[in-house]
């Protein structure tokens, strides 16, 4: 089956210009068009792009995608090359969860010292203002 710009925009859940900018940028390889010369994606196209906003949400940017797609398009034979980029954004998302980890623990203490100052179990201080 094939799906219109829209179709293929809902079935994604992302907005017609930036499904527009994926085409113009490459990362979509293969469009089909109809007799008037409209987008259409099949469902290989659409497995594509939701693994291309994976990426893109994992930190690869454009370029490393185009990269990575070009490995893809060459066959099996690249799959060490698609595997060390993956890994690499792996080992950027580890570290990335950890920063996170740590600001989420950083928003915990403050709340639970704000919760301790409201209920009076300690005394207030700033490091901004002398109370």
């Amino acid at each position: 089956m094939l799906y219109t710009m829209k179709e293929t925009c809902n079935q994604v859940q992302m907005n017609y210009e930036a499904l527009k900018f994926y085409c113009r940028e490459g990362l979509v390889p293969n469009v089909k068009r109809d007799e008037n010369n409209f987008r259409l994606f099949d469902e290989r196209d659409i497995a594509w792009i939701k693994g291309v906003q994976c990426l893109r949400k994992c930190g690869m940017g454009i370029r490393e995608i185009k990269e990575y797609m070009a490995y893809c398009l060459q066959g099996q034979e690249s799959i060490p090359q698609r595997k060390d980029m993956l890994e690499n954004t792996r080992q950027k998302l580890e570290q990335k969860i950890l920063e996170l980890q740590e600001n989420l623990k950083y928003i915990e203490s403050k709340q639970k010292y704000y919760d301790d100052v409201l209920a009076g179990r300690i005394r207030y201080t700033s490091n901004l203002i002398d109370v």
